[in-house]
């Protein structure tokens, strides 16, 4: 399955380690002197930040996400850049806030609308000039956003949600303060956990998958495996955390270079019809597609380098040397049951739902990348399993 032939491109530089957030006044202060401070939607949170900042000389306008980003919101935050004079843009925060900044950051630079350089609704021309300087600081661990070349945003007006994407959006500074994660609580740890996981077991069995990403994925899996039951029942176990600030860097360095698969294929198009979080949408979904993946290549690809691929994985997640696909697709069944993983029906999603989402999965990028090319019966009747 890896080809001969890839690339590889991240941030310009990658700064990891407990208490690293300490260096972001000083980094911020080489990159401009007004920074636009892309939060959740508690800003207070970002306070250590915006002290960092202060001690440094550098200005600071605040720009609040409280919900995943919309093309609407992508719009207000660069005219609030704008307006303030901002020349560096500093996203902290889960995925939604990285993803808004760097939306932000590369249209900032380049002018006109979301629109413009969307996929699928909008134009998709392509974004011709480098973002503003752009500091990633995640404070979960599950998208692995501060290093990947995208911004996931979400089109109400079209029910679905679309990437702004360019190699010019890979941020300038990607840092990894695992120590900002210790106050998640355990639902949101386990949602991002498992969409941690996910990004490095789907891009370890896509169809562009390569031997640098490959080490990321068993790395990740690795760490994912020892330590995300864990740090969902002790959230102050400081080595789990790391563990998973490691696995989530990862999955984002994996995903950016190789390919997702069909839980992502499905979770773009599920986002954007229901009001359901990113990570809970990939964890129920996980299990799902894994076992739907396996049984389809079995029976129509037996020879795939996937199916030994699987073998592997499954042996990562149980730690155990004779495990096989069905063993790691039972691993991750469990793992959602003891992470108290919600159903797709929780958000409003019910069988008439569909076929609907089934039709606009197939066609997403992330599908693309699936090992197999499924059916449309086979979508379906994972997304009947995951209510």
């Amino acid at each position: 399955m890896p080809t001969t032939r890839f690339e590889f491109a991240t941030a310009t530089q990658i700064i990891f380690g407990t208490g690293a957030l300490s260096e972001a006044g000083k980094i911020a202060a080489g990159l401009g002197s007004h920074a636009l401070v892309v939060v959740g939607g508690s800003p207070e949170r970002a306070q250590p930040l915006y002290d960092l900042l202060t001690a440094a000389g550098v200005q600071y306008t605040v720009f609040s996400v409280s919900s995943e980003p919309t093309v609407e919101l992508a719009r207000a935050g660069v005219a609030q850049a704008l307006a303030a004079g901002c020349d560096v843009v500093i996203g902290f925060g889960g995925g939604s806030a990285i993803d808004a900044g760097k939306a932000i950051a590369v249209l900032v630079s380049n002018g006109g609308d979301p629109l413009d350089y969307l996929e699928v609704i909008g134009r998709g021309q392509a974004l011709s000039k480098p973002s503003a300087p752009y500091i990633a600081i995640p404070t979960t661990a599950g998208t692995g956003a501060e290093v990947t070349r995208n911004a996931v945003l979400d089109s109400p007006e079209h029910q679905v949600k679309v990437s702004l994407r360019s190699p010019y959006m890979l941020p300038r500074v990607a840092l990894v303060d695992p120590a900002l994660t210790y106050s998640l609580p355990p639902a949101v740890t386990a949602s991002t956990g498992m969409d941690a996981l996910a990004q490095v077991i789907e891009p370890f069995v896509s169809n562009k998958a390569n031997p640098l990403t490959d080490s990321l994925c068993r790395e990740g899996i690795t760490r994912a495996a020892r330590s995300l039951r864990r740090v969902f029942e002790h959230g102050d176990d400081a080595g789990a955390r790391e563990d998973m600030a490691i696995a989530s860097l990862f999955s984002g360095l994996a995903l950016a270079n190789a390919k997702l698969g069909a839980v992502h294929g499905f979770a773009g198009v599920l986002g954007g019809m229901f009001d359901a979080p990113h990570g809970a949408i990939c964890a129920v979904l996980l299990p799902l597609v894994m076992e739907t993946n396996v049984r389809a290549l079995q029976q129509r690809q037996p020879d795939s380098d996937a199916l030994p691929r699987y073998d592997e994985i499954a042996r990562l997640l149980t730690r155990t040397t004779s495990a096989t696909a069905r063993d790691g697709v039972a691993s991750a069944h469990a793992l959602c049951q003891a992470l108290q993983i919600a159903r797709l029906s929780a958000y409003g999603m019910t069988e008439a739902d569909i076929p609907m989402v089934v039709e606009k999965a197939a066609g997403s990028s992330s599908m693309q990348g699936n090992p197999i090319r499924l059916t449309a019966d086979e979508m379906g009747g994972i997304l009947l399993n995951a209510l």
